[in-house]
């Protein structure tokens, strides 16, 4: 069955996070596969690991909430406790003759200060409520009370200054979770370097556009995570991998033995490429389907070729050219 093109890059995430979870509940636990995101048609201006964070972003989240159990019950908790608390907000600011939160946030902070202290009130529960609306969703709770207490999934990026620089910016642990770019739920660590994180509740598992330098280190870790944990380790996912190299592994015995070990046996759950005159992609468990942009075609683009395995680049070329005239079949 041919491979439909996303409508967006959200629309991208999700299906590739459910193309993982499908060939999870086929597979099983310790099951390895890869997802190839390149939307860049050749522009080298970002690395791919920068070109790539945004949809690495929303694809970790949507398939947190596909494997990791509770993560997505907890975010529809928060979304529900936050319209609620709107609700009853509203309500008992009526019942007082007080003004609306929002019109209160807006006076606070105008120039000339507001006269709030005198419409002050001693009903707890507004104070509690406003705490709610300011924080997502999120209930008070203990400063000293983890956030998340479940089972994890952690990424692995290239080196600890990519990793550190995702712990400040995708705040997974934000005080409000519309802060937060992934949920509570992801941990972050480096491909070398000291490992002291607790890996012991780890059930999914990313390397982020590992590249031929940290190839030793990414069997190391996948080995030792695989030993460790079991079948309670679900799913491990490649993004973007780029792990053989001519400058580093070669493409002779090394690198041979390197694809044997670990490439070949990764799975390509969700795979997409754009290229200049239209775009290549693939969705477990469909085929590797070519599209050609195309203006009369209902969605901007037109199927010319669905097969079971991966194309060449040639071969896509070659695909464009017989389907367009310019070669023979």
């Amino acid at each position: 069955m041919p491979t439909e093109l996303p409508d967006s890059l959200d629309d991208s995430a999700a299906i590739a996070a459910q193309g993982c979870a499908d060939f999870f509940q086929d597979a099983g636990s310790m099951s390895r596969c890869r997802v190839d995101f390149d939307t860049s048609v050749g522009d080298e201006t970002y690395t791919t690991l920068k070109s790539s964070t945004q949809f690495m972003q929303k694809f970790v989240t949507a398939l947190c909430y596909e494997l990791i159990p509770g993560v997505k019950e907890m975010r529809e908790k928060e979304m529900t406790t936050l319209a609620n608390a709107k609700i009853e907000l509203k309500q008992l600011m009526d019942k007082e003759g007080l003004s609306s939160f929002e019109n209160e946030e807006h006076d606070t902070n105008s120039e000339g200060g507001d006269n709030s202290e005198e419409k002050s009130t001693s009903n707890p529960r507004l104070e509690e409520l406003k705490f709610i609306i300011q924080n997502g969703g999120r209930e008070p709770r203990d400063s000293s009370t983890p956030l998340w207490t479940g089972p994890k999934a952690r990424i692995y990026f290239p080196d600890e200054g990519s990793a550190a620089l995702a712990r400040r910016d995708w705040k997974p642990t934000a005080a409000n979770p519309e802060d937060s770019l992934v949920p509570p739920c992801v941990e972050f660590s480096s491909c070398g370097g000291v490992q002291l994180q607790d890996n012991s509740k780890d059930e999914l598992v990313f390397f982020f556009c590992p590249k031929a330098s940290e190839a030793e280190f990414v069997e190391e870790a996948l080995s030792r995570s695989e030993e460790t944990l079991g079948d309670k380790l679900k799913l491990v996912v490649f993004v973007n991998p780029l792990l053989v190299d001519m400058g580093v592994t070669g493409f002779g015995m090394a690198g041979r033995m390197l694809r044997e070990r670990l490439i070949d046996r990764l799975v390509q759950t969700y795979y997409l490429r754009t290229l200049p005159w239209g775009a290549l992609t693939r969705l477990y468990p469909r085929q590797f389907t070519v599209w050609q942009e195309d203006e009369y075609a209902p969605d901007g683009y037109r199927m010319i070729k669905s097969m079971d395995r991966l194309p060449s680049n040639p071969e896509v070329e070659d695909i464009y050219d017989i389907e367009n005239g310019l070669a023979n079949d």
